[in-house]
């Protein structure tokens, strides 16, 4: 909230007692019955120098993330035998009491960080979990032959069941690499090019920068047959340095970065004291509206 002052004068003024019905005729009357009408004089008791505003402020999911990375979910977790298994964890109504944001940005950021619901908690997966089912996928579409765009969802659960993959988490995995598509009487699942070969790009940079062509043969290596690696799909995910004559590469992520304007801009010239707009544009795209001010000041 926040205070507004005004230019005219404000009078607040209780309500005052109502006009009797024969005080009204009287009115109607004539002209030279209205002197019959007492005149009432209303009393002020405060005047108002302005008044509070709403302010529509961002919410603010950094905590939502860190608080989220506390306990990721891991395969070969044993919360039945863990005494403390409900430390660490957060339910629908835990968030909403720490997180200041509404129920749907709350939800939004939820899908962003690609959170799951499991046994009430909502949890991020564990890299190396997903990683896992995603490549079990994958592994038996070759056996099975399986069409990477028409995923049936009964099938490709129940033998990733059978392999001791829980349902929840491979559905979560299909959610998260890919997106229902419409048929009748049998769900099923397309494969996102573009987030599956992301998956695969920051899986060749886990150890760290790494020459340009190098990398290109390295990633286009790992994706699977008939989807396409293409460095557009890395905007906002990698950063590009000139050393001499070759290009190296590394990630970079959008989305390890704070949320907030002022404090991304910050990481953001820490990382680098210059940046060219084709470089910068991607890791504010998603609040460019918010930063333009702060861009001109810079």
């Amino acid at each position: 909230m926040k205070f507004v002052g005004t230019s005219n004068s404000v009078f607040l003024i209780p309500p005052g007692e109502p006009i009797p019905p024969c005080m009204k005729d009287t009115c109607n009357d004539s002209k030279s019955n209205t002197s019959a009408v007492h005149e009432v004089v209303p009393s002020v008791i405060k005047v108002a120098s302005g008044n509070m505003e709403l302010v529509l402020v961002a919410p603010r999911l950094d905590k939502l993330k860190f608080l989220l990375n506390e306990r990721p979910y891991k395969l070969d977790e044993d919360v039945e035998t863990d005494f403390q298994h409900n430390r660490s964890l957060y339910r629908w109504q835990d968030l909403l009491e720490q997180i200041q944001a509404s129920e749907q940005e709350l939800r939004d950021g939820l899908k962003a960080l690609s959170a799951a619901e499991i046994d009430g908690f909502w949890r991020i997966i564990d890299e190396k979990t997903m990683d896992e089912i995603l490549n079990m996928v994958l592994n038996n579409s070759i056996l099975h032959g399986w069409r990477l765009n028409a995923l049936k969802e009964d099938e490709v659960v129940s033998i990733l069941e059978a392999d001791g993959y829980p349902r929840n988490i491979t559905l979560h995995c299909l959610a998260t690499f890919g997106n229902m598509v419409g048929s009748s009487g049998c769900s099923l699942w397309s494969l996102d090019e573009k987030k599956v070969c992301l998956h695969f790009a920051l899986q060749a940079l886990g150890g760290g920068k790494m020459k340009l062509e190098i990398f290109l043969e390295k990633w286009r290596h790992s994706v699977p047959s008939g989807m396409h690696a293409d460095l557009k799909m890395l905007e906002g995910e990698v950063l590009y340095e000139k050393l001499g004559f070759e290009t190296w590469i590394r990630a970079f992520r959008v989305s390890a970065l704070p949320s907030t304007p002022a404090e991304r801009f910050a990481a953001l010239f820490r990382e680098r004291p210059r940046w060219n707009w084709k470089d910068l544009e991607p890791y504010i795209r998603s609040q460019q509206l918010k930063f333009v001010n702060l861009i001109f000041q810079i």
